[in-house]
C-alpha cells in the first residue's frame, strides 16, 4: 500500500495528462527551449522573472560558444500547486565531428501577476554559470607542446615565457620622461631602441598602449627593479615559441613557427571554459585533449647557421645566405642582415636581377636545343631557369617562398621590373641556392625545412641534360680560380660561380653535400660575395665557445 501511495502521489503531481492539453507550465518550458534552441536571447529571457539579466546571460552563452549547435528538450514538468512547477531538461550541445557535451538542468517556474515565468538563474541553462561569470569555447593544446629540434637533434625552438614591457600612455602624465627612462633600463639588451624612436611608436598608436621591446626570463630578471620605478610602463607575461639559443636568428625560424603552430592544430583539443566577471579562469566544463604531437624534427643546421649570421654581419648592406644539403633538399641554414630584415625576408621572398647567372641558364638551354651556348636567346635562356629549379613554386609547409620570376614571352608570369630596370630572370637568393643544389645533384631537389617532408611543386620542371650538368660542373670548377673568387681557394672540395646583376653580387657554391647562395645588394666590388662566404666558413671551421 505504501508503494501506491507513492505512485499515485508521483502521477498526481505530473502536469501531463494522457490525451490532454498541456498546462500552462508546461507549455512555457517548451516555448523556452524552444527559443533558446533558435538561440533567440531575447525572446527567452522575456519568459523569466528578470528579464535583463537573463538576456545578458544567454547571449553572452551563445556568443562565447558561437559555433556550437544546442537542443534543449523538456523531460519532465511537475507543478508542485497552483502557482508553482519544476522542470528539467536535457540539454545537448555539438561543435563539430567528435566535440559532443550533454548535461541535464533543474529549474522552476512560477505563476506571477504577469503570468508564468521561468524563475531566473543562470543555471538554468548551464552548469556553474553563475554571479556574472562567462563562458567560452577554446581550443586546448596538450601541455608540454612539441618542442623543435635541429639537424643534429638538439634543442632549436622551445615554447618559452617572454616578458612583454608594453608603454601605456593612459598611465603616466609625462610621456616623454618615460620614453626615456625606459629606454635607459633597457638600453644593455636593447641598445637600439631610445625615448624617441618609442615617441614615435606612441604617435603612430594614437593613444593606445605600445609594446616597448620583450624580454626573456633571465634579461627580466635583471632589468625589472629598474623598468619598474618608471611610470606608465606595463609589464605581462606571455608564452611563445622561441629559439633556444638566443645566438640562433633566422628567417626560416618564422616558417618553422608555422608548422609548429599546424603541429598544434592537428593535436588540438576543444573546452568549454568558465571565467569569472574580472577574467579569472574558474574550470572546464566540458572537451577533450588528447596527447601532444611529435617533436618537428627542423633541417637547420645551428651550426653553420651561426656560421652564415656571422658572414652576413659583416656586409654593410642588405646580404643573405641560403645553404642547401643538394642529396635531400634540406635548407640548413638561412641567414640576413639587419639591413635586409628591414625589407622582410628577402632571401626567401627578395626578386634580384639574375645578370651574370643567366650564363647558367643559358648553359642549360643549349644542352636542351643541342645548339652552342652563343647562338642562345635571352628569352631561351630564361625559359631554361626551371630546368634548375628557378622560376619553380614550391610548396614547403609553413614557408612563405618565391624562387624566381620569368619575364619571357610567352610564358603566363609577370614582368617583374627591379628599380628602372627590368631582368629576363629575377631570382630570390632561395632559388639560386636550389639552382646551385641542382648543379651539384643533377637535377632539381624539392626543399624542404622538416626532415622527412619534402615540397611539392605543380610546375613543371624540364629535365636537365647530362651534357648540361657536366658544362654546368664545369663552369663552376672554372669559376673557383677567377680572381673573384680567390678568398675561398683556402678551403677544400670548393666550386663557385659569381656574378653581378646590376648593383647586386651573386655567388652560387658547392662544397660536397652542401651549396650555398650568396646575396649582397649594391656591392662595393666583384669579389664581395666570395669574401662574405670565406667569413661564414672560417666561423664554421672555428671551435665554439
Amino acid at each position: 500500500m505504501a508503494i501506491v501511495g507513492v505512485a499515485t502521489l508521483a502521477f498526481a503531481l505530473c502536469s501531463c495528462a494522457v490525451g490532454g492539453a498541456p498546462s500552462e507550465s508546461e507549455s512555457l518550458v517548451q516555448r523556452f527551449t524552444d527559443l533558446l534552441d533558435d538561440q533567440d536571447h531575447a525572446k527567452a529571457a522575456d519568459l523569466t522573472s528578470y528579464p535583463a539579466a537573463a538576456s545578458a546571460t544567454i547571449k553572452q552563452m551563445f556568443e562565447g560558444l558561437e559555433s556550437g549547435t544546442v537542443d534543449y528538450e523538456p523531460t519532465q514538468v511537475i507543478d508542485l500547486d497552483p502557482q508553482s512547477a519544476i522542470f528539467s531538461l536535457d540539454v545537448a550541445w555539438n561543435f563539430g565531428e567528435n566535440k559532443d557535451w550533454s548535461y541535464t538542468l533543474q529549474g522552476t517556474v512560477r505563476k506571477l501577476a504577469i503570468g508564468w515565468r521561468i524563475s531566473w538563474d543562470p543555471a538554468v541553462v548551464m552548469p556553474q554559470l553563475k554571479d556574472n561569470r562567462t563562458v567560452k569555447l577554446v581550443r586546448t593544446t596538450a601541455k608540454p607542446p612539441p618542442k623543435i629540434i635541429d639537424l643534429a637533434g638538439d634543442p632549436l625552438m622551445t615554447e618559452q615565457t617572454i616578458n612583454v614591457i608594453k608603454i601605456d600612455p593612459a598611465r603616466t602624465g609625462d610621456l616623454v620622461a618615460t620614453t626615456n627612462a625606459l629606454a635607459a633600463a633597457i638600453e644593455p639588451v636593447a641598445p637600439l631602441i631610445t625615448g624617441p624612436s618609442l615617441m614615435q611608436q606612441l604617435a603612430a598608436a594614437e593613444g593606445k598602449p605600445v609594446v616597448a621591446v620583450n624580454l626573456r626570463d633571465g634579461d627580466f630578471a635583471i632589468l625589472e627593479p629598474r623598468m619598474a620605478k618608471v611610470p606608465g610602463v606595463v609589464m605581462e607575461k606571455e608564452p611563445r615559441l622561441i629559439s633556444a639559443d638566443r645566438r640562433t636568428w633566422s628567417p626560416m625560424l618564422d616558417a618553422l613557427r608555422e608548422v609548429w603552430k599546424d603541429n598544434l592544430a592537428a593535436s588540438a583539443g576543444w573546452g568549454v571554459q568558465i571565467f569569472e566577471a574580472d577574467g579569472r579562469f574558474v574550470d572546464q566544463i566540458a572537451g577533450y585533449q588528447g596527447p601532444a604531437g611529435p617533436d618537428i624534427a627542423a633541417t637547420m643546421d645551428q651550426r653553420l647557421q651561426r656560421a652564415a649570421e656571422d658572414a652576413v654581419v659583416s656586409a654593410g648592406t642588405p646580404a643573405s645566405v641560403v645553404a642547401i644539403q643538394p642529396s635531400t633538399g634540406a635548407v640548413v641554414a638561412v641567414a640576413q642582415n639587419t639591413y635586409a630584415t628591414q625589407k622582410g625576408p628577402i632571401a626567401f621572398t627578395g626578386l634580384y636581377p639574375a645578370g651574370g647567372t643567366m650564363e647558367l641558364f643559358r648553359t642549360v638551354a643549349a644542352a636542351i636545343a643541342n645548339k652552342p651556348p652563343q647562338e642562345i636567346s635571352e628569352q631561351e635562356a630564361a625559359e631554361a631557369a626551371t630546368a634548375l629549379g628557378v622560376g619553380v613554386d614550391f610548396k614547403v609547409p609553413g614557408l612563405d617562398e618565391v624562387t624566381g620570376r620569368i619575364s619571357a614571352p610567352g610564358r603566363n608570369t609577370e614582368q617583374v621590373r627591379q628599380g628602372a630596370g627590368a631582368d629576363a630572370v629575377l631570382a630570390s637568393p632561395f632559388g639560386m641556392a636550389i639552382a646551385a643544389a641542382a648543379i651539384s645533384r643533377g637535377s632539381v631537389v624539392a626543399p624542404m625545412i622538416e626532415t622527412g617532408k619534402p615540397s611539392a611543386s605543380e610546375t613543371p620542371i624540364p629535365e636537365l641534360p647530362q651534357a648540361a650538368v657536366d658544362r654546368l660542373r664545369g663552369l663552376m670548377h672554372e669559376g673557383i680560380g677567377k680572381p673573384e673568387t680567390a678568398a675561398l681557394r683556402g678551403f677544400r672540395d670548393i666550386t663557385a660561380f659569381a656574378a653581378t646583376g646590376g648593383a647586386d653580387g651573386w655567388l652560387l657554391a658547392t662544397m660536397g653535400d652542401l651549396v650555398f647562395a650568396v646575396h649582397i645588394a649594391d656591392v662595393d666590388s666583384r669579389d664581395a660575395t666570395s669574401r662574405l662566404a670565406a667569413v661564414m666558413l672560417k666561423s664554421l671551421a672555428t671551435p665554439e665557445p
